[in-house]
């Protein structure tokens, strides 16, 4: 049970014969029920300061909270951009790979190509010189042969 200044200021005493004096008990109460209002209005207060403190509490444990959960998620992004761009920077670097093996092969091929149609020119240079030969050989014997010296006698006498 819970007693309030007013209680204090209601409560009637029986006089007796012998009892306290009357002045005394009202003075003493007054300056309990001051004391008492006083505590009262401190603990009313307090309790109220509580409270307010008890919800900034609340508030900042639910900020501590969000910004926790804001920093997780902003790891977890960060940890994703960082896998996205390596898989990304793997997947340049493999087609620039393939892109360079295409092109050495490509390179390969073009001079192997070309080595071979050397060789067929060098060939082909080789029976064309070897024809030449022969037939500037023909050629020499036939302008050293003595069918040769007739035909120029022949040939002179029908000028004449």
């Amino acid at each position: 049970m819970s007693i309030t200044p007013l209680d204090i200021h209601n409560k009637e005493f029986k006089t007796v014969l012998r009892g306290y004096d009357r002045n005394e008990v009202d003075e003493y109460l007054d300056f309990i029920i001051k004391d008492l209002e006083q505590i009262l209005k401190e603990s009313a207060e307090l309790k109220d300061n509580n409270h307010a403190l008890k919800e900034n509490l609340e508030h900042y444990h639910n900020l501590e909270q969000t910004l926790h959960n804001a920093l997780v998620v902003a790891q977890e992004t960060a940890d994703e951009v960082k896998a996205s761009a390596k898989r990304e920077a793997q997947l340049i670097v493999r087609e620039a790979e393939l892109k360079a093996e295409r092109l050495v092969d490509e390179a390969i091929t073009k001079v192997r190509r070309m080595s071979s149609e050397l060789d067929e020119l060098r060939k082909q240079s080789d029976v064309f010189r070897a024809r030449l030969i022969n037939l500037l050989k023909a050629q020499l014997d036939m302008l050293d042969s003595e069918g040769w010296d007739q035909l120029e006698t022949a040939a002179g006498r029908a000028t004449d």
